[in-house]
């Protein structure tokens, strides 16, 4: 209702003109209260042309040709119809636009060579309706040129949304390939490393084993650890090639990882309570908060015994990581990139991470990822 004010308020306007020419004009017919009728007819057409142009166009057209015949107010009663005109060609509305344009010029001519005196020359009422024709020309042509100045505006903003939605989906793809390449030389080089870590340690379990002697269980589990992470390595670039983001690894892998951790040294105590299907994103997140913690017990913790509590809950899971080294409240941890990782993974699926050494001696960390819950 507030857009339709101003249309509103211009009718009112071309009303008053209307009217107050129609009084002062020497050939027009005094102003009876049927003429009022119509100019506010003419007024509510206007208040509700924005929404409805056609049926406003009609209702305007009809009561100023009504006006024009019986005040003869002159040239102010096609005002009012020139704005609908306008406004129905910039609305699309071509053909209702100039058939009111035509039935109203054909009837304000006949109306003046019928009621035009004998000693007024036809010339001056030729001359009046061509001014009018004029008139009504330039309106269609503006309301023309208003809709098509309108859709080429909106083809343009069209274009730069499409050329900015281009421009970012552009950036995105060369960011995924250069990520891509990254992890295609992190991987050629890691590789390699751990390749030669691999044969030089199986190259020592066969000498052992052929002179009789029982290679030892640091040695053994240095080739089953180089080879888990060749494979792992092999995998992740296999993912980045592919559109799945999902690591094959999850906590039902924990048992082989606890043994690769007990066979480097480290024994570990392993418990899980309760089991159900968990979210892809969060089992790999598990996984990777439990290698990463054990990780760190094998290399900071000096001699100690870790313990790894499992719970699923139907609302939740919980991952925790305890060890009884050397870490203490009096010397604090600066977090390194293992556990900057661990809690970009854990809070970027809405979850919490805790580390923290523990009051008797050692570390903990405990992980809890929400089930139900948004992620």
């Amino acid at each position: 209702m507030r857009r339709d004010l101003p249309y509103a308020l211009g009718g009112l306007a071309l009303g008053g003109l209307l009217l107050g020419n129609a009084a002062l004009a020497p050939d027009a017919r005094p102003i009876r209260a049927l003429d009022v009728a119509l100019v506010l007819v003419m007024v509510a057409a206007l208040a509700v042309c924005r929404r409805f142009p056609v049926p406003a166009l009609v209702v305007v057209t009809a009561a100023m040709l009504a006006v024009h015949f019986r005040l003869h107010p002159g040239p102010a009663a096609a005002f009012p119809v020139l704005g609908t005109v306008y406004l129905a060609a910039w609305r699309g509305h071509r053909a209702a636009a100039a058939l009111a344009s035509l039935v109203f010029l054909g009837c304000f001519l006949f109306r003046d060579f019928a009621v035009a005196p004998a000693d007024q020359p036809a010339q001056q009422v030729a001359e009046r309706t061509s001014l009018l024709l004029g008139w009504f020309v330039a309106a269609n042509v503006a309301g023309l040129v208003a809709r098509q100045r309108r859709a080429y505006l909106e083809q343009v903003e069209q274009r730069a949304v499409e050329a900015e939605r281009t421009r970012e989906e552009m950036a995105l793809r060369r960011a995924g390939e250069e990520r891509l390449r990254i992890a295609r030389d992190l991987h050629d080089s890691l590789t390699h490393s751990i390749s030669v870590i691999k044969v030089q340690a199986g190259i020592a379990v066969h000498l052992a084993r052929k002179q009789g002697k029982e290679p030892s269980a640091t040695l053994l589990a240095i080739q089953e650890a180089s080879g888990a992470a060749m494979r792992e390595l092999r995998a992740t670039l296999g993912v980045l090639r592919s559109a799945s983001d999902v690591d094959p690894v999850g906590l039902a892998g924990v048992d082989g990882l606890a043994e690769r951790t007990r066979a480097a040294g480290v024994p570990v105590q392993l418990t899980v309570t309760g089991q159900r299907e968990l979210p892809a994103e969060v089992d790999q997140a598990g996984y990777r908060v439990v290698q990463e913690a054990l990780t760190n017990v094998a290399r900071h913790a000096g001699p100690a015994t870790a313990r790894v509590d499992i719970e699923y809950a139907p609302e939740r899971l919980t991952v925790c990581v305890t060890d009884d080294g050397r870490a203490s409240p009096s010397r604090p941890v600066t977090p390194g990139v293992g556990l900057r990782g661990m809690r970009e993974r854990v809070t970027g699926l809405g979850g919490t991470l805790h580390t923290a050494a523990r009051d008797g001696g050692g570390f903990a960390v405990r992980a809890t990822f929400p089930l139900d819950g948004p992620t």
